[in-house]
């Protein structure tokens, strides 16, 4: 088969691979043409509280004292960030993470 026959070859494979994928969940709203705006009936948080398991968690494997760089978790609101949770394991793992 020549070069051009396998690419052909392997871009049919890949769009009828893709075609089989699990359906569109379509329950939630999406926002379309105006994604800066929020969809009506779009869950809201209205409270987050940071309680001390909270700052447990997000200091976890940082030393006191702690650096000024961190003053960006008084912030922190309730959105994800990569910060407060583990990352990659050993070496990468300077934090501790997933000592036992």
């Amino acid at each position: 088969m020549s070069k051009r026959g396998f690419q052909c070859l392997a871009l049919v494979a890949l769009v009828a691979a893709g075609a089989g994928g699990a359906a569109a969940d379509y329950s939630y709203p999406i926002a379309g043409l105006t994604p800066y705006e929020r969809p009506v009936g779009a869950p809201v948080i209205t409270q987050f509280n940071k309680d001390a398991t909270w700052y447990t968690q997000a200091l976890h494997g940082v030393d006191r004292p702690y650096p000024s760089s961190l003053g960006f978790l008084e912030n922190q609101g309730a959105w994800h960030t990569p910060f407060n949770r583990p990352g990659a394991p050993s070496p990468y793992d300077i934090r501790g993470w997933y000592q036992n």
